[in-house]
């Protein structure tokens, strides 16, 4: 999806593809095939980059490291990616920058991780502090007697990280931009909606959110981009808190362009992916101003059509004014193949939006129209 914004501004992108069959060498011309985490296969894919990003957090930080004392350029530096790619550091740093963070504490075993759900109250959530994403490694345990059952995850990792699990009202994300030499823009600050959870929907701006709340949302984002040095698009989802610290708490950090951002691609002045290249090449950032009163973003996941272009014909005439946004991914049960972005003319509108950006998804997904189309009833999962 960064590839349109590329070619729009003249940059010629190139991609480090894990296999022949992903959906960035359709996309990008010069797409060679290797593994990201064999460092000799970075360094020479390296040669001749004016600089060198990712789309996610797992290339080795010590990797990265080596590319920068070789006189590579690359964006973001492994110490911000850090924060990305270890809950636990993330944690320690959200304190030392006292933004408002939920309790948590570094267990290495199940006795620990007792002691701390009877110290802050049981359920608590217990995370593996690297490699999950769309809700893997993350367990919710509800007693003492439900963490006996953990022990297979701290034999597969230690420590762990354990957090008070939050009541909260609703999930937002608050995006921004930083260049390397600190200039930074923020987007609206967005809701957003999780089923079982991976991202389903996103509404922007996040509607009927204290125009305080808004401010310190995008405002801790801000700080968080600057005080870790992050460059490229930076993700702060966080959990609304009505009455508790600044009305929100922070949840995971994500140093790309972000599902959370996909709306930004119909929906704001610069899209997030057109933002990424602007900063992590120190270029004047783009203007981020919504389009609309209101956008909406619906992922699509696979389902029963494996044929999606079959479906196009029906999916795009029940709405002509959706953007679709296919990923060029084989369908497989639950993985996110594409999204949806529509706008409305009023916040008002924003249920019909939702109906409507939801009816295009399934319709997709399931190659035809449901008999039966009920109302999205839009129920939120924690």
């Amino acid at each position: 999806m960064m590839a349109p914004a590329a070619t729009a501004l003249g940059f010629e992108l190139r991609v480090l593809a894990e296999g022949d069959d992903v959906s960035a060498v359709a996309a990008v011309s010069t797409s060679p095939v290797g593994d990201y985490k064999d460092l000799q296969t970075l360094v020479d894919f390296a040669q001749g980059l004016d600089v060198l990003t990712f789309d996610h957090e797992h290339v080795p930080t010590d990797h990265l490291r080596a590319l920068q004392e070789a006189g590579v350029n690359v964006q973001p530096g492994p110490d911000a990616l850090l924060h990305a790619q270890d809950k636990l550091v993330m944690r320690a740093a959200i304190d030392r920058l006292e933004l408002p963070n939920p309790a948590w504490a570094s267990v290495d075993d199940v006795a620990d991780l007792v002691s701390f759900g009877d110290a802050t109250g049981w359920p608590v959530v217990l995370k593996t502090p690297r490699g999950g994403y769309d809700g893997k490694g993350v367990r919710v345990i509800n007693s003492a007697e439900e963490a006996a059952g953990t022990e297979d995850w701290f034999q597969a990792m230690s420590p762990l990280l354990a957090e008070a699990k939050v009541e909260f009202t609703r999930e937002l994300s608050a995006l921004v931009a930083r260049t390397p030499d600190g200039e930074a823009r923020a987007w609206p600050v967005v809701h957003t909606i999780q089923v079982n959870g991976v991202c389903d929907e996103v509404i922007a701006p996040a509607l009927d959110i204290p125009v305080e709340v808004a401010a310190a949302a995008e405002d801790a984002a801000l700080r968080i981009a600057g005080e870790l040095g992050v460059t490229g698009v930076l993700a702060v989802e966080m959990f609304e808190t009505p009455g508790v610290g600044a009305g929100f708490l922070i949840n995971e950090l994500a140093m790309r362009p972000h599902n959370t951002g996909h709306w930004t691609q119909d929906g704001a002045v610069t899209s997030q992916f057109e933002q990424h290249l602007r900063a992590i090449l120190n270029l004047p950032l783009g203007a981020t101003d919504a389009l609309a009163p209101v956008a909406v973003m619906k992922n699509f996941l696979g389902g029963g059509n494996q044929d999606l272009y079959s479906a196009f014909p029906l999916a795009l005439a029940s709405e002509p004014a959706a953007k679709v946004h296919c990923y060029g991914k084989s369908v497989r049960p639950g993985r996110k193949i594409g999204h949806v972005n529509l706008i409305g003319a009023s916040t008002a509108d924003v249920d019909s939006v939702r109906r409507r950006a939801t009816m295009v998804a399934n319709i997709i997904r399931d190659g035809r129209a449901a008999a039966d189309e009920a109302p999205h009833t839009f129920e939120e999962t924690a």
